[in-house]
């Protein structure tokens, strides 16, 4: 190997090495919080909650809506296209795992979704102060345009595998382990009458998904195992019981009831896709396709800009808050495990077993990135269908890691 070829790759490792540091030190910060009693489990879940319902929606309106336009269309349709393959091939290796390895049924999802959107914008943030990125830009634009752009590649990716998991990841458990449909007695019982009145409602949490939130999240008790899974191991008959309100109107409940088990697992699986970061990207893909919209919300107020002084502004600035807040959260929430176990004591703590955990990690972070960074360094290099911003080739190596 040249010297000048020893010398590039020793500083993008010290880089990368740097950018992860930063990375730790922003969730150990978080573990430090809940260590001084600054956060806990109660406070960490009210802001996970608030990131992705405002924060994380104004960041895709905001980053989405100024990168993307007629120029740039096909490149975030790359995306889209990347996301589903991705995704899809996760699908098939965590079903072999789960079907001729023998593995839990939970393998897919672990495999096949992020837990996370905030670490990769973190990441390349901390990798523009290391300088490195610095040769990925070939025009006259500055480092932080490219970084920006780089950003909106992966909220993009970030909104297709969110709107997935809590589509598809749910209904990836085997009927067999699901709990079963409940009764109509424990359908309102006193105990969730008390919560209501209380101020609290059980539904509202289980169904608005947070960058912490499990990946297979129980729809709580009204789910029948019909409605969930893609591979009943057992018939059991869809139920009225199946809906998202908690106390459904008679007349709600005698339409639910008319309609087919085909039918209503249908609308259950379509429910499923509408979340508050999908609205923010659709709307900032709205906002950036049409000139009249980008003008108002982008431009300089002396350009026709009428928005861009208040209105964008205030998205950008609550939309900045979440890149750090849910990696300060992933720091509460390990400290917070580690003392239940602590509190608990081993015996009665309980892992994922070792020749699992080792397959996720293995295909996370070794299968998947020889193939990404293959497939991208062959369709670059080979053909023109990636177009000829290097930015978005890096972006698609990271993405499915």
């Amino acid at each position: 190997m040249a010297p000048s070829a020893q010398a590039g790759l020793l500083n993008s490792f010290i880089a990368a090495i740097q950018a992860s540091l930063s990375v730790l030190l922003v969730i150990f910060y978080g573990a430090a919080a809940a260590k001084l009693k600054l956060l806990d489990s109660s406070s960490s879940k009210s802001i996970s909650k608030i990131c992705v319902r405002m924060f994380l929606p104004a960041l895709l309106l905001t980053q989405i809506g100024s990168e993307l336009h007629s120029g740039s269309a096909h490149r975030y349709l790359i995306i889209l296209i990347w996301a589903f393959i991705c995704h899809f091939i996760s699908f098939l290796i965590g079903i072999a795992a789960h079907f001729f390895l023998g593995m839990p049924d939970w393998i897919t999802a672990a495999i096949m979704f992020n837990n996370t959107t905030s670490y990769p914008l973190l990441l390349v943030q901390s990798l523009d102060q290391t300088g490195i990125l610095k040769d990925l830009v070939i025009t006259d634009e500055t480092t932080r345009q490219a970084i920006e752009r780089a950003k909106s590649y992966f909220l993009v990716f970030a909104t297709v595998s969110s709107c997935l998991t809590f589509a598809i990841g749910p209904r990836l458990i085997d009927s067999e382990h699901a709990p079963d449909p409940p009764s109509d007695k424990e359908e309102i019982g006193e105990d969730e009458e008390d919560d209501e009145e209380n101020g609290r409602n059980d539904a509202d949490d289980e169904m608005s998904p947070t960058d912490q939130s499990p990946l297979l999240f129980s729809r709580g008790r009204n789910a029948s195992v019909a409605s969930v899974s893609f591979f009943p191991s057992r018939r059991v008959s869809v139920t009225p019981a199946i809906t998202y309100d908690r106390r459904p109107s008679v007349i709600a409940r005698k339409k639910w009831i008319k309609l087919g088990d085909r039918t209503k697992w249908w609308l259950l699986f379509l429910f499923d896709f509408l979340n508050a970061p999908l609205l923010g990207a659709v709307l900032g893909a709205v906002i950036g396709l049409v000139p009249a919209f980008h003008v108002a919300f982008f431009s300089d107020t002396q350009d026709g800009g009428i928005f861009t002084a208040w209105l964008t502004e205030s998205f950008k600035a609550i939309g900045s808050l979440f890149v750090p807040l849910p990696v300060v959260v992933a720091g509460v929430s390990l400290y917070m495990s580690t003392q239940k176990i602590k509190n608990e004591g081993a015996s009665q703590s309980t892992g994922t077993p070792w020749s699992t955990t080792l397959f996720v990690l293995v295909v996370r972070f070794a299968i998947w990135p020889v193939i990404s960074i293959g497939v991208v360094y062959l369709l670059a290099k080979k053909t023109d269908s990636l177009g000829v911003d290097p930015m978005l080739w890096f972006t698609m190596m990271l993405m499915p890691t």
